[in-house]
């Protein structure tokens, strides 16, 4: 364009171009600062009452949750593909078992019914971490895991072909000096395997000496692992195990001290007390029920033949529900099986429900809808029974006992575990919603495949699983647990 040209264009054209350039610049500006689309999560829970033993949180709050994880937990309401209205309700962590010898599918299902998100099984455990863990591959109602097992271990090296539990030399014998070397080895091999921890039932096997004990423990030191223990029972048992911790070093956690403590349950737990204070690292565990349960062919009843009648009584046959007499447990005990023994008192039960120390298992074991109720109502009966009815605990107390507790129990060697038992930003969205108001076992010595009442949802791993108090079918969103060393 030439000079001339550019003298005689209009001003009025000039100020056109001004203004659609600043119409442009508006309409521009004005799109950067809209509000950004409003969040979404793959489930938020609305309006329920989150309690949180970790971290002390207890109020109101919308929890939203996002592949697997939870991603907000806020005052503000959440926007998510799907709201779960729990109002009303209590949002816990999921609840984690140490002491679950049932890991099968239907027992999982029970499990997750009664607010479990995670079952191990520490005690008895297995004698090949890589098999167990594999037959698993694809997947479980709930996330689990396991032991390397000293029982499992020393009946292999003794060839004892007992089912599940030792009924042959693994009871009976002690181990040659090349025997500990290889169920040393044995242990040492699950532990590289990813094992949880190391199992024992000393109870379970009384030929084993204090040496081939320790050297056990001694291994799973060496991995960074600690060992959870059936002792011998009584404050004699107690005892050796706690002298093992002493000895060795090693973290022991003593199982289901209600049933090894017994009448004595409050000097029981008093001692592990004085080992803590003594700089051990020594925890234990309860189940709220005041029957016990195992098998009939144990070495724990190897002296039946001296009782007399009346101790007969309080066993019960759990595949049949009868009492038995002598005659009736001795023609059980050579066929092998589950029995009940109702031993003890609720006083006795209490007494190691309610002390500070106690986390809460199970110790379940269930087997086509046959077993002890404690396999399906352990957790509902204490939120029901202890915390509601009898008001021995609060129920904050009640559930770090469940999460929080058991969690950092383990992760030190699983560290996954690191993200169980907590409602926190980034956290597994494993929880269990639950009603204070109904929650309660509903399962008895005579029917325990009873699912217990008033476990609303549970997610695992931000699956919901259990929807309106009924098992969701054909999810699998439970993980392995295992360590990763």
């Amino acid at each position: 364009m030439t000079s001339d040209a550019q003298k005689s264009i209009s001003p009025f054209f000039i100020s056109g171009q001004v203004v659609r350039c600043l119409v442009l610049f508006f309409i521009l500006a004005a799109g950067g600062c809209a509000p950004e689309a409003e969040e979404t999560y793959d489930v938020v829970l609305s309006g329920g009452r989150v309690m949180d033993p970790a971290s002390g949180m207890d109020g109101v709050r919308n929890v939203g949750i996002r592949g697997g994880s939870i991603a907000m937990i806020s005052d503000d309401e959440l926007a998510g593909e799907r709201v779960i209205d729990v109002a009303g309700l209590v949002v816990a962590p999921g609840f984690i078992d140490l002491h679950e010898h049932g890991q099968t599918d239907e027992a999982y299902r029970f499990m997750v019914r009664d607010g479990v998100t995670t079952a191990l099984e520490l005690e008895v455990g297995t004698g090949n971490i890589a098999e167990w863990y594999t037959a698993r591959d694809g997947g479980q109602v709930v996330n689990y895991g396991v032991s390397i097992g000293h029982i499992p271990v020393r009946m292999i090296v003794m060839e004892d072909r007992g089912e599940w539990l030792p009924s042959g030399l693994a009871t009976t014998e002690p181990a040659s000096p090349e025997q500990i070397d290889e169920m040393a080895r044995l242990i040492g091999e699950g532990l590289a395997q990813g094992a949880v921890a190391v199992g024992f039932g000393i109870a379970y096997t009384p030929a084993a000496t204090v040496e081939e004990f320790e050297t056990m423990l001694r291994v799973g030191l060496d991995h960074g692992s600690g060992a959870h223990i059936h002792t011998r029972g009584g404050m004699e048992g107690l005892a050796e195990a706690i002298a093992g911790a002493r000895n060795t070093g090693a973290s022991v956690h003593i199982v289901h001290s209600n049933s090894s403590g017994g009448s004595n349950s409050h000097e029981f737990l008093e001692m592990i007390q004085a080992a803590r204070s003594e700089g051990l690292d020594v925890t234990t565990e309860a189940y709220p029920y005041e029957a016990s349960a195992t098998r009939i062919e144990s070495a724990l009843f190897d002296d039946w033949e001296t009782w007399d009648d009346e101790q007969f009584e309080i066993h019960q046959w759990v595949a049949t529900g009868e009492r038995l007499n002598r005659e009736s447990f001795g023609r059980y005990r050579a066929e092998g099986g589950s029995i009940i023994s109702h031993s003890r008192t609720e006083e006795m039960t209490l007494a190691a429900i309610s002390h500070p120390l106690t986390m809460i298992a199970s110790d379940g074991k269930l087997e086509n809808g046959r077993g002890h109720p404690r396999s399906t109502g352990s957790y509902a009966k204490v939120l029901g029974r202890y915390v509601r009815e009898l008001g021995v605990l609060d129920l904050m107390d009640a559930l770090r006992r469940m999460t929080i507790a058991p969690a950092e129990r383990l992760q030190q060697r699983a560290h996954s575990m690191t993200q169980k038992g907590r409602i926190r930003m980034g956290s597994d969205a494993d929880l269990t919603i639950f009603n204070p108001d109904t929650v309660i076992d509903r399962s008895t010595y005579t029917e325990p495949d009873v699912p217990s009442e008033g476990i609303e949802y549970v997610l695992v791993n931000g699956v919901v699983v259990v929807d309106e108090g009924e098992l969701v079918e054909g999810v699998r969103p439970g993980k392995p647990i295992r360590s990763l060393r």
